[in-house]
């Protein structure tokens, strides 16, 4: 069960709100007045065989709920529906099978063993589409419990912290009955019900449920660090709760105006708001708001959104409307997997044929940023389960298991070693971007998997299991114009951008980096170029660009001969680019992580009449020594003392 923890405002009453105002006592307020029961008054008004909608999140009716299991003893196939609650829910116990059936919209830890064992149901659904079957009938609702904050001087009640899909349940449902609770902060936006729209009145007063926050390891870390890398200054931000988004928000603090348009609002986001990192600014729509639909976390989260002018609650409806999600400009939508194939298919809901949580908003927000400008669809997990025994990325999908976002939707999938962008790739480059981010001691099983499917090159070469992509080696060029250029060590995945390259350079170009006139560069010699281990091979590539249109501007590399301990280094560099600086640029990092490696010294053959590269030989920080060698210059620099 989820923490509660007191609010400043606990002992108010409505009455007690109305004190001391320069107004008089408003004419609703009688009228609530008549409304006013106990829990138990109010539940039983409850008949067998009707259908209660249950309030969501940390806006869970608590008081309610117990009454409604206290008076289980004369109900019967009593239907109970809503998404993820907090709280408990004693009414999947096998021992109220007679009395309660729950249908779960969205499946959480207080209802999954009774949907396992088959006591619950599960109903999949896009969190933007429950409300209208609340509003069409096709789930008609008889009694809502809620929960909502002391009503204003206009009779008005705040949804709180949770908007979502309770507003439509509260007005498609016969009756409502709603715990009056002043710990219920006062959220604004499209969030509030009328005191003359509740039909029982309960005065509670009780903390909000708090969801847990639990410290990120070193994997969530590392996956928070790669999303990072992807959201830029001025983007509008969707996520959830847990320690991969807490650690994307914890590496955006170098971000400038950054927005918010999501379903859940989280401490997370909170204190980036605070610090103004989040400041919504630069926002389509809704400029300077957070949007949201419901929040859960800790009190000084709920203190935070109440009374906030800066943040509105609307519902799910609208949140998650991919039409209104693409109205963002540069909307960055971050969602979780359980797993994906090497096609791109992915599964969030089920483990296999066990259904674990739901569809809830991913493909709503995937599909709204996708057509986001700018936007960025991402889909985000761990590289593997179970202490490093079972592989998330897999050859097929487990048996049973369900496609939340298909491939034609995924576009990025993120894990601990990488980002990998499918959208708009064919099968062989989507997995071998897939088999790049999984775990290293996975990626030879996957790959035989993928070429026994036809999915990759026949001969395609296995990265070794002890490989892992060293990240430390990335760098920025900035150009005196200001260009920036990405350096990052070549990845399997670059064959592409290598033969783009190799395509485009002048006959003289590759007469200087081969000493011969190469007519082409087919896949079998390209991946000798691209699938290296880091340790004895080492191939930095320069990018100009961003993907999905990254171009391949220069390569500088070495290759190790383990008996001397001596590496021949090379160097290409795309003609429109030449003269920029980029050799010198790769040459000297190159220099430096030989000598972090402990190579001994670097070895390079140039043709006489290369002038460009006999130059470069001269800029490396080590002075060289020179032969002729089969009529060519061999240079050699020392690195070691």
């Amino acid at each position: 069960m989820a923490e509660k923890d007191a609010s400043p405002k606990a002992g108010k009453s409505a009455e007690a709100a109305f004190v001391d105002k320069p107004y008089a006592m408003p004419d609703w307020l009688q009228r609530y007045k008549e409304k006013i029961k106990t829990p138990s008054q109010a539940v039983s008004t409850i008949r067998r065989g009707d259908k209660v909608f249950i309030g969501s999140g940390a806006a869970e009716p608590q008081t309610l709920v117990k009454s409604l299991i206290e008076s289980a003893g004369r109900l019967a196939d009593t239907r109970i529906m809503h998404i993820m609650t907090l709280g408990v829910a004693p009414y999947t116990e096998e021992k109220f099978t007679d009395q309660f059936r729950h249908n779960a919209f969205f499946i959480g830890a207080n209802t999954r063993k009774a949907v396992a064992e088959g006591r619950a149901d599960y109903t999949p659904v896009f969190l933007s589409e429950i409300p209208a079957l609340f509003r069409t009938g096709q789930a008609p609702i008889d009694v809502a419990l809620i929960q909502v904050s002391l009503p204003d001087r206009h009779g008005f009640c705040s949804y709180g912290v949770s908007t979502d899909v309770v507003k439509s349940a509260s007005e498609s449902a016969v009756k409502v009955i709603a715990e009056i609770n002043p710990q219920m902060p006062r959220a604004l936006g499209d969030c509030f019900i009328n005191m003359d729209d509740i039909d029982i009145a309960v005065p509670v007063n009780e903390p909000l449920l708090c969801a847990k926050r639990d410290r990120a390891d070193d994997v969530a870390r590392r996956i928070g660090k790669n999303i990072a890398d992807l959201i830029e200054d001025g983007s509008t931000m969707q996520m959830g709760i847990g320690t991969i988004p807490d650690s994307v928000l914890y590496n955006l603090t170098d971000k400038k105006d950054l927005g918010v348009h999501t379903e859940m609002f989280s401490d997370g986001l909170m204190e980036l708001a605070q610090k103004g990192i989040i400041n919504n600014s630069k926002k389509s729509i809704h400029q300077g708001k957070t949007v949201a639909s419901f929040c859960m976390g800790s009190k000084e989260l709920y203190e935070f959104v109440d009374d906030n002018p800066a943040i509105e609650f609307h519902p799910t409806e609208y949140t998650n409307d991919p039409f209104i999600v693409a109205q963002n400009d540069k909307m960055v939508a971050i969602n979780s997997a359980i797993e994906v194939d090497l096609t791109g298919q992915v599964c969030a809901d089920s483990l296999g044929s066990m259904f674990y949580s739901g569809i809830g908003g991913q493909v709503d927000f995937v599909r709204g940023s996708a057509r986001s400008k700018g936007g960025k669809p991402i889909i985000a997990m761990p590289a593997t389960a179970k202490d490093d025994a079972i592989s998330r990325i897999s050859v097929r999908l487990q048996e049973g298991a369900g496609v939340v976002t298909t491939r034609g939707d995924v576009h990025y999938v993120v894990t601990e070693y990488g980002a990998a962008y499918l959208h708009g790739k064919n099968i062989r480059e989507r997995a071998m971007a897939l088999i790049n981010i999984a775990h290293p001691k996975f990626r030879a099983e996957l790959l035989k998997g993928a070429k026994k499917l036809n999915y990759v090159y026949a001969d395609q070469k296995p990265t070794p299991e002890t490989t892992v992509y060293p990240e430390e080696f990335e760098t920025t060029m900035v150009e005196k114009d200001g260009t920036k250029l990405l350096v990052r060590p070549i990845e399997p995945t670059d064959e592409e951008m290598l033969s783009d390259m190799f395509y485009d350079l002048s006959d003289q170009t590759i007469i200087n980096r081969f000493f011969s006139m190469l007519k082409s560069m087919p896949h079998r010699r390209l991946q000798e170029f691209c699938v290296i281990d880091y340790e004895d091979e080492m191939s930095l590539v320069v990018l100009h660009g961003k993907r999905p249109k990254q171009k391949m501007v220069g390569v500088g590399s070495y290759h190790m001969n383990p008996s001397t301990k001596r590496a021949e280094i090379a160097f290409l560099v795309a003609d429109d680019w030449q003269g920029r600086g980029i050799g010198t640029y790769l040459m000297k990092e190159l220099v430096k992580i030989a000598r972090a490696k402990r190579i001994r010294g670097l070895t390079a053959e140039v043709l006489r009449d290369n002038v460009a590269m006999i130059a470069l030989m001269h800029k490396a920080g080590v002075t060289p020594r020179s032969s002729i060698v089969n009529g060519s210059y061999l240079f050699t620099m020392d690195l070691q003392d």
